[in-house]
């Protein structure tokens, strides 16, 4: 883990310093400038966690190789910790692998949302929004997929939006696609428009799924992948913590050139500098209902009034 960390040379992560000791008794560093002393935890998404390394190692492993994802009462069976502290630690893993790139995709990318949420004939008589079929009560996700080239595989991107209007979609996708690169969609109309900007083509799902080149297959892929470990495995997620169960999925499939131990390692390598307390993480229960669904529940049905109650 040292090694990982500072490949060369150990530094204080306080004041950078490189004059710094080895206690012989213990697995703990003390910087000779601040006169601070430090382990290979401070810094990292494992600071102030009681938990040593060897139960968070095989956590890191197992959220970075499951491919249907892994629940937070399974790590909990496994590692011998309370299901809240396994809930805890998923939750910074996640916080450690959020990709994130100022780069555009290019070439050719597929742009697609979907909507999360149960089925309104499961819910209880009391939720039930008695809306029909369609996204009504349900969180939307819209992604982009760059299809690869060669050998190099198709990466993806998703994010939550608030609707599935003109303006929140042509935003999205330009703040994700390069110029003049060529977009498929499908028909909806607030895909219209863009053919300023890109080589834009769509398909109506309502009569076929492909023409030629011109699908949306790879997102759609990505999609049931998606929907599969929330389903299955998750069962239900709230809202607010969506974005962070997509980073979760979209590093994967992303890397999914990769082994099991190279996934590990890139996990391992991304800890540093990405802390997250507790109170940070569950600060967004308060923020999304005082702030996030008064809004949406204030908007029109074709805006942004698609929430998922629960």
């Amino acid at each position: 883990m040292v090694e990982i960390r500072w490949p060369n040379g150990v530094t204080c992560p306080r004041c950078s310093s490189e004059r710094v000791t080895l206690f012989s008794n213990r697995p703990m560093f003390k910087c000779n400038a601040c006169k601070k002393q430090f382990s290979v935890k401070v810094g990292t998404i494992f600071e102030d966690s009681p938990l040593g390394l060897d139960k968070w190692l095989p956590a890191l492993w197992l959220l970075a190789n499951c491919k249907n994802d892994v629940s937070s009462c399974e790590v909990a069976r496994d590692l011998g910790v309370t299901q809240k502290t396994a809930w805890f630690m998923l939750h910074r893993i996640r916080h450690a692998i959020k990709q994130g790139s100022i780069e555009k995709m290019s070439g050719t990318v597929e742009a697609d949302e979907t909507f999360v949420g149960g089925l309104g004939k499961n819910k209880h008589k009391d939720k039930k929004l008695n809306q029909g079929r369609g996204p009504v009560g349900k969180t939307i996700v819209m992604g982009v997929l760059e299809r690869g080239e060669g050998a190099a595989k198709s990466q993806v991107r998703a994010n939550v939006v608030k609707d599935t209007s003109k303006a929140t979609l042509h935003a999205q996708i330009k703040k994700e696609v390069a110029e003049f690169a060529d977009l498929y969609t499908d028909a909806w109309r607030g895909y219209n428009g863009l053919s300023d900007e890109y080589i834009h083509k769509f398909v109506d799902h309502a009569v076929t799924y492909a023409i030629g080149q011109v699908h949306t297959n790879g997102i759609e892929n990505f999609w049931a992948l998606l929907k599969r470990c929330l389903k299955g495995t998750y069962i239900a997620v709230e809202p607010f913590h969506l974005y962070r169960y997509l980073d979760e999925e979209a590093f994967r499939f992303n890397n999914r050139a990769y082994n099991d131990g190279d996934r590990f390692m890139m996990v391992l390598r991304s800890v540093d500098g990405k802390r997250l307390t507790y109170d940070e993480l569950t600060r967004s229960y308060e923020a999304y209902y005082t702030e996030i669904m008064p809004y949406l529940s204030s908007s029109s049905p074709g805006g942004g009034g698609r929430v998922r109650v629960t």
